[in-house]
């Protein structure tokens, strides 16, 4: 009888260590999937009336997160950009480019050109937090899927304090996520649309729809043109390359 508890007893560990080791492992190749190098998106947002059609400009490491969004249209706006910074530890950065000439420093809490989205949320890579769980399953859209909790570690800044993404672990993509404050309340909620293959083979959403319950407010991204292995100038992800409007071209063009 020893014996046989002994052997449930490992049988147990080795289970709650594999359910460990499952969602280290979902959560680093979601967070390899975000980290994929030099790209080049066209989006449509539509939030609270306003509608602008954007050109975003990425450089994605595990080391350094550069995100560039440029808006095309209405004309009026054209040219209005922002410039995001990750390095590494150090903390993000952001830049607001307003023709003819005004610069401004951003704080990261504020939304990107009034939508759903704020400038931090562009940046942070939440499935790179040390703190990964598996904490249920739930069917979204008809599919099956995991429930990640990704938690900051200590010294780690967010304005979250948890996020749970609802991942179809079959396609690696993630169909829901929400974002949690300290008390457990939902600040931010994203549903992905149809889901798609791209132009290196991952699945992605065509669409989101990101919404903010506690304000009632939804924003609407609908994505289109995704190119990657881009080729940017040197000086596309400087403050003086946000004052021009330039849309770089792929390898293989």
């Amino acid at each position: 009888m020893k014996t046989l508890h002994t052997l449930i007893t490992c049988a147990l560990l080795a289970l709650s260590a594999n359910a460990a080791d499952t969602a280290s492992e979902l959560a680093a190749k979601l967070s390899v999937a975000q980290q994929d190098g030099s790209s080049l998106v066209r989006l449509k947002m539509e939030a609270r009336g306003v509608t602008l059609q954007l050109q975003i400009k990425q450089r994605r490491t595990a080391s350094a997160t550069e995100v560039v969004y440029q808006i095309l249209w209405p004309k009026e706006r054209l040219g209005e950009s922002v410039l995001l910074k990750k390095i590494g530890n150090q903390t993000a950065t952001g830049t607001l480019f307003v023709p003819p000439a005004t610069v401004r420093q951003l704080d990261m809490k504020d939304a990107l050109f009034g939508s759903d989205v704020s400038y931090a949320d562009v940046l942070e890579n939440f499935f790179a937090w040390p703190n990964q769980a598996i904490v249920g399953t739930e069917v979204v859209n008809r599919v099956s899927c995991q429930i990640l909790e990704s938690k900051p570690g200590k010294g780690q800044r967010s304005n979250y304090a948890a996020v749970r993404t609802w991942v179809d672990a079959r396609r690696l993509v993630p169909l829901r996520i929400e974002k949690l404050n300290e008390a457990g309340q939902v600040m931010r909620r994203i549903e992905s649309g149809r889901i798609v293959t791209d132009d290196i083979g991952r699945h992605v959403p065509t669409g989101l729809t990101v919404s903010d319950p506690t304000k009632g407010s939804s924003t609407e991204l609908d994505g289109s043109k995704l190119k990657h292995d881009v080729t940017f100038t040197k000086d596309e992800f400087t403050q003086e390359g946000l004052k021009q409007v330039i849309t770089p071209r792929s390898s293989s063009e």
